[in-house]
């Protein structure tokens, strides 16, 4: 993709309007996981250090188009300026006279964090007069929030469209290399682990990597509505009813590509019942017991998982293995983000997909054992699929 790079831009003197993503989460208005905000910094410190007037904008939480002061980026801006060792005021809104004022005194290198987009319904519906009204406080456009490109939003596609030159951001371009080149031109054996509670959610992605990748490793709720659909009994555990189709699809294509190309768990471990301090077995996966929940993949699966991605030289990771929120049943998501680790030192290419398995890796402690940690969920998802995303598309092309 020859799109226009940040570095590609001549910023100095000029007001950069910036499209990050700062989604993390609070509790009682503390930052609870500052990862994205973390890497949004090497695009706003090289447009700082070379003189652009950067006015950074983010959505935070859904407020859906109302103003809630607990959605206020303010704990966003000051923990900002602390990273970037520099005061970094917040705009009392993302438009409107005060933020016009505001832009009068931002000097060479100054840094202004607008507030909660999604405080105004028309971010969401990409209206024209909201994103005329964003485009209108910049004279460049970068786009860093892979999180949200996949969403043809005022600020990611509207605004950038009134702006002449439009540029992706480091984040950006670091996400689309590890993703884009483990679909393009992956080393291998290339595997892929899937897991999370439902097939509905992920068959696109599983058809998708199906036809590209050496393994596929399926765990997770989704493994027990594909156990259904191969007339296995499961229990109490997770079962997506209307997917049993979809699951039945997903094997029919599998045996297409030959017998091992697609691998599920051989072995659960079944809960009494859904809590932490349940009683559990370890039972084969082809024998699950009618009164048990199964929440995590047993001890074998876990050793023939880790030994396929070991081996492999480019992994993807989407989906935790169980109920890893309850320590009991994280054992599975835990073994597999060992494996991540593991493979990673021995050379390969190793990419967690975002979301559930972005936390577990980091409540794991391996977020920086491995090559990339992906700051999108969905979107890391959607491109996966190969669908296309409103916020490339609108990026200039490279002359």
């Amino acid at each position: 993709m020859q799109k226009l790079f940040v570095t590609d831009l001549q910023v100095r003197g000029k007001r950069v309007l910036v499209r990050a993503d700062l989604n993390v989460p609070l509790e009682a208005g503390r930052i609870t996981d500052d990862r994205r905000v973390r890497e949004s910094l090497p695009t706003i410190r090289w447009l700082t250090e070379h003189g652009a007037r950067v006015i950074v904008m983010s959505h935070l939480g859904r407020p859906r188009g109302e103003r809630v002061e607990e959605l206020s980026l303010e704990p966003v801006a000051l923990h900002l300026g602390q990273l970037l060792r520099k005061t970094v005021p917040l705009a009392p809104d993302c438009v409107g006279p005060e933020v016009k004022a505001m832009l009068q005194g931002l000097g060479d290198g100054d840094v202004l964090l607008l507030e909660n987009l999604r405080f105004h319904a028309g971010e969401t519906k990409n209206d024209p007069g909201f994103a005329s009204a964003l485009a209108s406080l910049g004279e460049l456009y970068v786009n860093d929030a892979f999180g949200t490109s996949h969403r043809a939003h005022a600020s990611i596609v509207g605004a950038a469209e009134a702006l002449h030159e439009r540029a992706m951001g480091f984040l950006l371009r670091k996400e689309l290399d590890y993703l884009g080149q483990a679909l393009s031109d992956p080393a291998r054996p290339f595997v892929a682990i899937i897991g999370g509670a439902k097939v509905s959610s992920k068959i696109k992605v599983i058809e998708t990597l199906l036809d590209k990748v050496d393994t596929l490793l399926i765990g997770g709720g989704m493994s027990y509505t594909i156990f259904r659909a191969m007339g296995r009994e499961i229990g109490r555990s997770l079962l997506e009813e209307d997917a049993i189709e979809l699951a039945t699809r997903i094997l029919e294509r599998a045996a297409s590509h030959g017998s091992s190309r697609l691998v599920l768990p051989v072995d659960v471990v079944g809960a009494d019942r859904f809590a932490n301090d349940a009683g559990t077995i370890v039972v084969p996966a082809d024998a699950i017991p009618a009164d048990r929940d199964c929440l995590d993949i047993g001890p074998k699966t876990a050793e023939l998982f880790g030994d396929r991605v070991r081996a492999a030289k480019t992994v993807i990771w989407n989906g935790p293995m169980g109920v890893f929120e309850m320590p009991r049943f994280a054992i599975g998501t835990n073994a597999v983000a060992r494996a991540m680790a593991d493979a990673t030192a021995s050379g390969a290419t190793t990419v967690v997909g975002g979301g559930d398995s972005a936390r577990a890796i980091k409540e794991a402690g391996l977020e920086d054992k491995v090559s990339h940690v992906s700051t999108g969920g969905g979107a890391s998802l959607e491109f996966l699929e190969g669908r296309p995303f409103p916020g490339l598309l609108v990026l200039s092309e490279k002359r």
